[in-house]
């Protein structure tokens, strides 16, 4: 098939997608990062309008049926809602290959080492895919030590829980719950730019959020202050197939913290994604100890860990 980042088409997310939902059913534990069924919609939205022939990839069949892809995201540069640009210098890779079809990745490693040959290469790993970690041993990948110190790196953690026993959520005074449908696609938008200041999340951008398959806007939950702010927001992804729901993005106004309002949204969203036939909630954090307040927000509401990536480099020759 066609490589070309601009040739990546909501068919191939929805192919993508229903990869992910075949290796939750199976073999939850081994969804790779960026490669989850709300994970893919997010960022494919958000960020297609913009990336450009930065992204490129590849699909693998067997028998007519997914079993494998590949997601390279090339050095490019990005903008920023404080005017800034960044200059990216690493490639990276989002993969999944079928359980059942692991010597495919060894297909998927050759393509991501024929991108961007001048570039280090980065990629993560779930920690429990040790037949993952020695393929891409082989191929020169080792642990990115910086990005995987348990203290200050960047590897991400998978929280998990189930829908029983679901707290009231409870709100400061003069704040209410609101969704997307309700408020509009430019306070949406607000909202995450003033929660990841500085965002490179745009009007553009949710657009494309709005086309991934399968969002919903009385799912795409916020808080609004009584001055009309909305001040924290999350996107709720329902995989109906496995009665799963994910929280992706996560997000509250800098200026609106430990108030309260995460943890009740997150109440809030969990209450909602049950009513909708979730049985179980998954969301990510980055897991080091210095990056810990998503991860206690999440522990406090009755998350615990699932899993985790392995963050691995192969340098540039």
């Amino acid at each position: 098939m066609d490589d070309l980042g601009r040739d990546f088409s909501v068919g191939d997310l929805r192919l993508m997608q229903g990869l992910a939902q075949r290796v939750a059913a199976l073999r939850p534990e081994l969804v790779n990062d960026d490669a989850s069924f709300g994970g893919l919609a997010w960022v494919w939205g958000k960020d297609r309008a913009a990336a450009g022939d930065s992204w490129r990839r590849r699909l693998w069949y067997d028998g007519g049926e997914l079993a494998g892809w590949a997601w390279a995201h090339l050095p490019h540069q990005v903008a920023y809602s404080d005017g800034t640009v960044h200059t990216g210098t690493k490639a990276y890779l989002a993969w999944q290959v079928h359980p059942d079809r692991p010597q495919l990745l060894e297909e998927v490693i050759d393509w991501y080492d024929a991108q961007a040959p001048e570039a280090d290469h980065t990629t993560s790993v779930r920690i429990r895919d040790e037949d993952a970690l020695k393929r891409f041993s082989n191929h020169g990948y080792l642990v990115h030590e910086e990005h995987a110190d348990p203290v200050s790196g960047y590897w991400v953690q998978v929280n998990a829980r189930e829908l029983t026993d679901l707290e009231a959520p409870v709100l400061p005074p003069g704040y209410r719950f609101r969704n997307a449908d309700e408020v509009g696609p430019e306070a949406a938008v607000r909202a995450h730019v003033d929660a990841w200041h500085p965002s490179t999340f745009t009007e553009r951008g949710f657009e494309g959020v709005r086309e991934s398959w399968p969002y919903r806007g009385d799912l795409h939950v916020l808080v609004e202050a009584p001055d009309g702010t909305m001040v924290a927001s999350t996107i709720i992804w329902l995989d109906e197939q496995n009665r799963t729901a994910e929280f992706e993005p996560v997000g509250t106004h800098q200026d609106y913290r430990r108030r309260g309002l995460s943890r009740a949204l997150l109440l809030h969203g969990m209450e909602l994604a049950r009513q909708a036939g979730a049985t179980r909630m998954i969301v990510g954090c980055l897991g080091a100890s210095a990056h810990s307040a998503a991860r206690g927000l999440y522990y406090g509401v009755g998350f615990s860990e699932f899993t985790r990536g392995v963050p691995i480099v192969r340098t540039a020759d």
